[in-house]
């Protein structure tokens, strides 16, 4: 079961890697439970990944770990 859900508001931890926007906030609008075929999801750990929209319009796809819940 994913940590988030949808429109949660999330933070990047700063143990993140740089790639990731350490400390950046923004809104979870991808959950990938399941990985999709193909090389780009193999990168990253066991686990569920999410695409995060940071505040400026920009996304990324970061990792469970690397993130905390905003209140």
């Amino acid at each position: 079961m994913p940590k988030f859900n949808y429109n949660d508001r999330v933070r990047v931890i700063s143990g993140a890697s740089a790639s990731a926007r350490q400390g950046a906030n923004g809104w979870v609008v991808g959950v990938f439970e399941s990985r999709p075929a193909g090389e780009y999801f193999q990168a990253f750990p066991e686990g569920v990944v999410y695409s995060i929209e940071f505040e400026d319009g920009q996304a990324l796809e970061i990792h469970e770990v690397d993130l905390e819940a905003l209140e």
